[in-house]
């Protein structure tokens, strides 16, 4: 932990790393940047008991997008650095399941972290067994069980885990009915939330919104565009056909713009 430069925990390490090493069920919200993800990361490491030896996995975290997967990897790789034994890797979609099936016969980690379909995918071929995960954690739970079918897959995941076992929960924003839902998955977890909506917002960060009827929107956003002093901007949409359509319209209208999306091709991350 020095290594890494830090000297105090936040706020929500300081409540919640206590509670996770002693093997309690943690369910925290809290806002970005705040450390969740060194939460589990060393609350797991302080537990895990493991040799050269061992080829079970036994961490599993999931998360939704390959892009939070190799954060969180390359979070495990930094507090690591003393615990030459302890094994990782990364799985995900969109590449040929046939690398994931090679890492795991071959480095045999001890800590997967994943995108649950590639994960259920592993699993129902016989390339994962998940009989020995004593550590379950979903990282930004509410955007992995918010769509119907992702949650469906880490259903059929959690499974094929044993019945003890650790589970924890992240997530930045998180709905009452949501927390609910979670709490499925956990027993009687330990719970950190922050209640205050002005809380979730990083210092420094200004935010707006305007309501406006579905056929106002592009000329509210047109509109803006042209007040606007910007360099770059960021549009996040709720579908990759919205995400084409706006692209082509902010185009149209003089305003260069690329669509980035889950159907694009992507080089493997390093």
């Amino acid at each position: 932990i020095v290594d890494c430069g830090f000297e105090h925990p936040s706020e929500v390490q300081h409540e919640a790393i206590p509670q996770a090493i002693l093997g309690t069920d943690i369910l925290c919200q809290a806002k970005s940047g705040m450390g969740k993800t060194a939460v589990f990361v060393l609350a797991i490491l302080q537990q895990l008991n493991v040799d050269e030896k061992d080829t079970d996995v036994k961490v599993l975290i999931m998360c939704h997008t390959r892009e939070l997967a190799y954060q969180i990897k390359n979070e495990f790789d930094r507090f690591s650095k003393y615990f030459p034994n302890v094994k990782n890797g990364v799985v995900y979609g969109g590449v040929p399941i046939s690398d994931d099936k090679e890492m795991l016969s071959k480095a045999h980690p001890q800590i997967l972290i994943g995108t649950p379909g590639r994960v259920l995918a592993l699993v129902r071929g016989k390339h994962l067994d998940l009989s020995h995960v004593e550590h379950f954690v979903l990282d930004e739970c509410d955007k992995c069980l918010d769509k119907l079918d992702m949650r469906k897959d880490i259903q059929s995941v959690f499974v094929e885990t044993p019945v003890k076992k650790q589970v924890m929960m992240f997530s930045a924003t998180m709905s009452k009915e949501m927390r609910e839902v979670c709490k499925r998955f956990m027993n009687e977890p330990h719970e950190i939330f922050v209640d205050d909506d002005t809380k979730l917002t990083l210092h420094g960060l200004q935010q707006y919104f305007v309501r406006l009827a579905e056929n106002e929107k592009n000329k509210k956003l047109t509109d803006l565009l042209d007040a606007l002093e910007f360099n770059q901007v960021v549009i996040f949409v709720k579908s990759v056909q919205r995400a084409i359509a706006l692209a082509d319209l902010l185009t149209e209208c003089n305003f260069p713009a690329i669509a980035i999306h889950s159907r694009l091709k992507q080089p493997s991350p390093p």
